[in-house]
């Protein structure tokens, strides 16, 4: 049984590097499964900014100087991902730099999802999700020169999640089952 469309949502963070050399959350988006924004908002780092990475990120510090702080907006996104089934890519990276957590089973990563990732040496490895983009969706987005729209990100995630949906969830089911099993035994 598919979980219903109003479970899913799909999220993308832009990030900006600090003088500690660490990347932090300066915006984060998250979208419905019809592609209409739920949250969108600028976060103003705790750490001083040294790299707002505009070129890649879109962020200038004009959009950070009267934005949340990052326990301000945390709330909300734990709200808006409450009982929701989460896409995206490298969410690793996302739920990291929010300072949230997200059950295992609720989790639908494009770039750890086996079928879009790349055998190399006889590992397996994400692939860039602008490559899944044009390669799966026919779809360009992160073009050169132009800076990343995280709703354009989330977006891609969750399109190409549509595209596998029956066999994605058929093998989150059987994961799910096994985790049971273990416990049981």
């Amino acid at each position: 049984v598919m979980p219903p469309k109003s479970q899913y949502v799909a999220i993308d963070c832009e990030m900006v590097g600090t003088l500690i050399g660490k990347s932090v959350c300066a915006r984060v988006v998250l979208v419905d499964w019809k592609g209409r924004t739920v949250l969108d908002e600028y976060v103003k780092p705790a750490e001083t900014v040294t790299d707002y990475r505009t070129f890649v990120s879109g962020i200038t510090q004009e959009q950070l100087q009267q934005a949340p702080t990052l326990d301000e907006v945390r709330p909300k996104v734990q709200a808006a991902l409450a009982g929701k089934i989460l896409i995206g890519h490298g969410l690793n990276n996302d739920l990291e730099c929010l300072g949230v957590e997200h059950p295992w089973h609720m989790i639908r990563d494009t770039a750890l999802y086996e079928p879009f990732m790349k055998l190399h040496y006889g590992q397996l490895n994400p692939r860039k999700l602008k490559d899944l983009a044009q390669e799966r969706l026919n779809r360009q987005i992160q073009e050169e020169g132009k800076a990343h729209s995280p709703a354009e990100d989330a977006l891609a995630a969750l399109d190409l999640y549509k595209s596998h949906r029956p066999r994605w969830e058929a093998c989150m089911t059987a994961q799910i089952k096994e985790g049971q099993r273990l416990l049981v035994e």
